[in-house]
């Protein structure tokens, strides 16, 4: 069973230590992650993105993109192996994102959305 809010807090730290492969130790090599900053930054025009390394490389040009780039957690919201975390990331704009969780407690699905 996986500790939402411990997972949750780690998450967070790896991203605001801009830190890719511990970021990335959070997810499952068979991932499902949908964002619309996908298509914005010119990844694929599906807005989805279905293999780790093309996951890196997204992260990669985020992370490049934004060297400032800080979350500020809000809620942890706990489902069945799955969580929604509510954050502010650049210009204090608002994010969640809907995360499922394999076997293995990986991140294996996200649906991210944006205000």
């Amino acid at each position: 069973m996986i500790d939402m809010k411990q997972f949750s807090n780690e998450w967070i730290e790896a991203w605001n230590d801009h830190d890719i492969e511990k970021i990335l130790s959070h997810y499952s090599e068979d991932i499902e992650f949908y964002s619309p900053i996908i298509k914005q930054l010119g990844t694929n025009s599906e807005g989805v993105i279905r293999d780790k390394n093309t996951l890196k490389d997204y992260f990669q040009k985020a992370l490049g993109l934004y060297p400032d780039l800080f979350f500020n957690l809000h809620e942890i919201l706990v489902g069945t192996e799955s969580l929604i975390l509510f954050y502010s990331s650049v210009n204090n704009k608002k994010s969640a994102e809907f995360m499922q969780f394999d076997q293995e407690g990986k991140i294996n699905f996200v649906r991210a959305h944006y205000n």
